[in-house]
C-alpha cells in the first residue's frame, strides 16, 4: 500500500494514472497533479478509484512541488510533465525525500539539447537523503535500457552492437500531427544526428543517415538515424559496446511538412515579437497542432519497437533481437490513449510499482539498465506490453 503523485495530465499522465488506478493494492492513493486542473479532473472523470485526488501545480516551482509533496506525503513521485521541469521536481522530492521517476531526461528550455549530466550531478545528493531517483522509465527510453540489461544478463558475455529501431505504423487520420508532445518531438528530431562508434560520438545532419528495416508484423519501413538520449546512458553503464544507434521511421508526408515547416521559421524556439509581444514560434506550432492525447480515438496500426543486439556469449558471435508491437486500437479501448502514450506510461507505471514493493532498490540517481530486469519483464507484460525475441536471426539487421 502505497501513495503516488503523478505529474503531467497529457496523454502519458492519463496512461500512467489509468494504469496506477488498475493497482489498487499497490498504489493505494493517488493524487493527479498539473499546471491545468481541469485536465486532471477529466482524467479522474474516466477513473474508478476510492483515493483519487486532484491538484493544481506549477512544477517549475520547487516551493510549490514541496509543499504539495510534503501536503500528499507520498512514497514516490511520477514526473511525466515537460522535461524542462524534471530538475525543479528532482530538487523538491530531494528536499522532502522522497522517490522519484520520470521518463525523459531534462532538457534547458532554451536549448534543445538533452543530456543526462544535470540529473546524473544529483547523485550523490539523492545517495546521502537515502532516497532513489529512476531516469527515463519509458519504453524509449526506459523499456529499450531494460531489453540490453537482459540481453546482457541473459546471452552475452559482452555487448558489442546495439541498434534501437523505433516504428509507428499507425495511421491517426491528420494530415501532420506529433505522437507525443510537439514541442519536444519537433526538438527532438530537427536537431543533428548523432551515434557512437568507437569510443567517439559521431554527428551528422538531420535525416541524412537512412535505410529499410524489416519490422514484425508491419515489413520494411523507411527508418531515420537519430540521437536518443538512451544512448548516452547505455554505453555509459555498458562499456563493451562499440556501436550503438538508433533508428525512427518517418513517412514522406511527415518529412515533408516538417521541411515546409522549418523553412517558414514554425520549428525556431527564438522569440520573436508578434503584435508588441515575445512568442516562441514552436510554441505557437504546438497549439495549432492536434494535442497528441485527442489522437487516440480513431488511430489504426502498430508500434513496433526494439533492440538489435550482436556480441559474444562464450567466445562465440550472437545476434539477439527483442521486441514489443502495441496496437494503437487496443491502446485507445482498454485506456482512451493511442499507442505512443501507452508504451510510455505502462512503463513508468510498472518502474514505480517496482520501486515501492523493493524489487527495484538504491540510494542515489539510476538508470534503469543499472538495475534488474528481470522482474520488469516478467510483469511488462502482464501490464498490456508483450515481448518478443529471436535469436541468431542475423537476417533480421545488418550493418
Amino acid at each position: 500500500m502505497a501513495k503516488v503523485i503523478i505529474i503531467g495530465a497529457g496523454g502519458v499522465g492519463n496512461v500512467v494514472t489509468q494504469k496506477c488506478a488498475q493497482l489498487q493494492d499497490v498504489f493505494s492513493e493517488i493524487l493527479l497533479a498539473s499546471r491545468t486542473k481541469e485536465k486532471c479532473d477529466r482524467i479522474a472523470a474516466t477513473i474508478a478509484h476510492p483515493s483519487l485526488q486532484t491538484a493544481q501545480v506549477d512544477a517549475d516551482n520547487v516551493a510549490e512541488m514541496i509543499a504539495l509533496i510534503k501536503d500528499f506525503q507520498p512514497d514516490i513521485v511520477i514526473n511525466v510533465a515537460l522535461p524542462y521541469q524534471d530538475l525543479p521536481i528532482m530538487d523538491a522530492c530531494l528536499a522532502t525525500g522522497v522517490n522519484y521517476l520520470d521518463t525523459a531526461n531534462y532538457e534547458p528550455p532554451d536549448e534543445a539539447k538533452f543530456e543526462y549530466k544535470w540529473q546524473w550531478d544529483y547523485h550523490e545528493r539523492y545517495k546521502q537523503a537515502g532516497i532513489m531517483a529512476v531516469l527515463g522509465c519509458g519504453f524509449d527510453p526506459g523499456v529499450t535500457g531494460v531489453f540490453t540489461a537482459y540481453a546482457l544478463k541473459h546471452h552475452f558475455d559482452e555487448i558489442h552492437y546495439l541498434d534501437i529501431v523505433d516504428c509507428n505504423a499507425g495511421d491517426h487520420g491528420h494530415p501532420f500531427a506529433t505522437n507525443f508532445n510537439p514541442e519536444i518531438n519537433i526538438r527532438e528530431i530537427t536537431q543533428k544526428g548523432k551515434y557512437y562508434e568507437n569510443s567517439n560520438w559521431v554527428e551528422v545532419e538531420p535525416f541524412s543517415v537512412h535505410g529499410s528495416i524489416n519490422y514484425p508484423e508491419i515489413g520494411q519501413r523507411e527508418s531515420y538515424l537519430l540521437y536518443h538520449e538512451e544512448l548516452e546512458s547505455l554505453v555509459k553503464h555498458i562499456p563493451t559496446i562499440k556501436r550503438a544507434r538508433f533508428w525512427m521511421t518517418f513517412s514522406e508526408s511527415y518529412l515533408t511538412h516538417l521541411q515546409v515547416l522549418q523553412n517558414v521559421g514554425l520549428t525556431s524556439i527564438e522569440p520573436i515579437e508578434y503584435e508588441g509581444h515575445q512568442i516562441v514560434p514552436l510554441q505557437f506550432l504546438k497549439a495549432v497542432l492536434p494535442a497528441p492525447s485527442s489522437l487516440g480515438q480513431n488511430y489504426e496500426g502498430q508500434t513496433s519497437i526494439g533492440c538489435h543486439i550482436r556480441g559474444i556469449k562464450d567466445g562465440k558471435s550472437k545476434t539477439y533481437y527483442i521486441y514489443n508491437n502495441c496496437d494503437h486500437a487496443k491502446a485507445y479501448q482498454e485506456v482512451g490513449a493511442q499507442a505512443v502514450a501507452y508504451t510510455t506510461g505502462v512503463p513508468a507505471m510498472l518502474g514505480a510499482m517496482l520501486v515501492l514493493t523493493g524489487e527495484w532498490q538504491g540510494e542515489g540517481v539510476f538508470n534503469v539498465e543499472q538495475l534488474n530486469p528481470d522482474p520488469f519483464l516478467a510483469k511488462l507484460g502482464t501490464y498490456g506490453l508483450p515481448w518478443h525475441e529471436s535469436i541468431n536471426n542475423s537476417e533480421e539487421f545488418g550493418d
